[in-house]
């Protein structure tokens, strides 16, 4: 009887403990909850500091070095006081779909449930925090992609070369400048691009966005090659998917089967808007092109739009810039063309590398020193076939110290440019495979653009045809802007030089940078233009741009700032 009762006794003490306890606790609970205010920020930055991470809801913040710097300078007080600005930085974030962004990447469906509760009036201290913390981490996401893109390029190129450089502001200020702005969007026109081939490239979008939401084109089914005057029931499918995208603007339906001038005018139009051969046929590469659904048009632009941020931002006055995929380059002057030439540039297994450089000089009348890889696959199995091939393309071989060595003493059958001590060097002339001019960017890449005798190339719509270089279709216009003195170097005076045949290597008074850059959309005047994917590139930008959110570090940031996170 006695030990019931001591375990009675027991028993009853270890129940008022717990209560005890749980009491405590939810008096502790109740005081975070509704007295967080005596708490800076219900945790939420020493959490970030000391985890190196924060988890709103299921949204990771990104900004985890930036963000318990702002909110230590303001002695961790609220940043967001006026509920105009929450709302707008929502109506922007809903908006940077137009940009080619994704607004779920900016926090968007918990920041519209947070602000939702704010206006009722009835958030605790911890969600007033919470959206506190994860407006301001949008913000910076958001300001961030605009300046410099989500995807890091050098993630996907090895040889991209070039940086955006930070405008030397400190972002916390710039930051809190946003959040107190009279107007957040116009505040955050200066972080987007401001270049006309954006500006395109979003109208392009918003058209095929408007196109795919009234349901696309129609697929044409496969059939054989169409000229004008066949007759074939596919025509007035045919005709309505050229009226979808503007390629035919009316249509004349007498005889809608029939393959008349009228579709002929809309298939070349559409060829030309794809870079294929403009002949009015319908083959099976304009079909092709036709079929193409409106989804994947949409996701190319927005691959495009994205690239213009890697690059278009703080460009010199004065540059070349060469469109690989658009097979062109182009002199810009003051946002002026002052130069556009077709160009032919690499296969895809000897793709033209993307980067930036700087022109130094130009060779008249140039040499041509065979690289090792052309020696081994092009020229060596030439010369086996043909023993006079070098002479016939006036060559010679080139041993220690320029002494000339006769190619018959050499063993050509088992040559490679391994075991092979000398090097074939192309004297000048019009065979030359550099022409009469190249334009020197020493890099290590061995890439510079030249002239070409191949000049039949440059007729082809798609002109991916060199091992690399770049040949030009008009290189003395290019020679006279780049050296830039019409008094020593007219047109003429260059046209004397080179028929001179003397070679002559001239520097330039004024180096000037060079962009190789890789567009697969264009836009002018209305007109969207859609290009080969020739190296197949648009996919992993596009895996990226739809992945993960990414804060890449850049060059010549603030230490504190270059290392913020990119979890997701």
């Amino acid at each position: 009887m006695k030990t019931s009762r001591l375990i009675f006794c027991y028993l009853m003490l270890l129940l008022l403990a717990l209560l005890a306890v749980s009491s405590t606790s939810f008096s502790a609970s109740a005081v975070l909850s509704e007295n967080a205010g005596n708490y800076p920020l219900c945790g939420r930055i020493e959490q970030i500091r000391q985890a190196r991470q924060l988890i709103i809801g299921q949204e990771a913040i990104s900004a985890v070095q930036l963000i318990p710097e702002l909110y230590d300078r303001r002695n961790h007080s609220l940043a967001w006081k006026s509920e105009r600005n929450m709302a707008e930085l929502l109506t922007i974030i809903e908006s940077s779909e137009k940009e080619g962004l994704t607004p779920a990447d900016y926090h968007l469906k918990p920041l519209s449930g947070l602000l939702s509760l704010y206006r009722t009036g009835s958030m605790t201290a911890c969600d007033r925090a919470d959206l506190d913390v994860l407006l301001t981490d949008a913000l910076v996401r958001l300001g961030y992609h605009l300046t410099y893109g989500k995807v890091n390029p050098k993630n996907l190129d090895s040889a991209w070369n070039l940086t955006q450089k930070m405008s030397g502001k400190d972002p916390i200020d710039v930051v809190q400048s946003a959040i107190n702005a009279d107007s957040l969007a116009v505040f955050l026109e200066q972080f987007t691009p401001t270049s006309a081939l954006y500006d395109r490239l979003k109208e392009a979008l918003a058209d095929y966005r408007a196109i795919g939401a009234q349901g696309g084109w129609p697929r044409i089914s496969p059939g054989p090659t169409l000229k004008p005057g066949m007759r074939d029931d596919r025509i007035p499918l045919i005709r309505e998917r050229l009226l979808v995208t503007g390629d035919l603007t009316e249509t004349d339906t007498a005889d809608s089967a029939v393959y008349d001038e009228q579709l002929e005018e809309g298939v070349t139009r559409f060829q030309r808007r794809h870079v294929l051969e403009a002949d009015g046929v319908l083959g099976k590469a304009t079909l092709r092109s036709m079929n193409v659904p409106v989804s994947d048009r949409i996701d190319q632009i927005r691959v495009n739009l994205e690239r213009v941020r890697w690059v278009f931002r703080n460009l010199p006055q004065e540059f070349v810039v060469t469109d690989i995929a658009g097979f062109e380059a182009s002199a810009i002057r003051d946002n002026d063309v002052m130069w556009e030439s077709a160009v032919q540039v690499g296969k895809p297994f000897r793709a033209t590398p993307v980067f930036q450089d700087t022109i130094k000089y130009l060779v008249f009348n140039p040499t041509w020193t065979v690289p090792p890889t052309i020696l081994t696959k092009d020229i060596i199995p030439k010369i086996r076939k043909d023993m006079e091939y070098l002479q016939k393309n006036n060559m010679q071989v080139i041993g220690k110290k320029g002494k000339i060595i006769d190619p018959t003493s050499i063993d050509w059958s088992n040559t490679t440019h391994r075991n092979f001590p000398y090097m074939i060097r192309q004297q000048p002339g019009p065979t030359n495979a550099l022409g009469r001019i190249k334009f020197m960017f020493p890099n290590k890449y061995a890439i510079y653009l030249h002239d070409t005798p191949h000049k039949a190339g440059f007729e082809r719509a798609e002109r991916a045809f060199s091992s690399g270089c770049i040949r030009v279709q008009r290189p003395i216009e290019l020679a006279e802007i780049l050296l830039d003195d019409p008094e020593k170097w007219s047109k003429k005076i260059i046209l004397e030089v080179i028929a001179s045949g003397e070679t002559r290597t001239v520097s330039l008074r004024k180096p000037l940078p060079i962009f190789l850059l890789y567009w697969t959309v264009a836009s002018d005047k209305g007109v969207t233009f859609f290009k080969p994917d020739v190296y197949s590139r648009d996919a992993a930008v596009l895996a990226a741009l739809n992945g993960k959110f990414q804060l890449h570090a850049l060059e010549n940031m603030p230490e504190w700032y270059k290392n913020q996170g990119t979890k997701n």
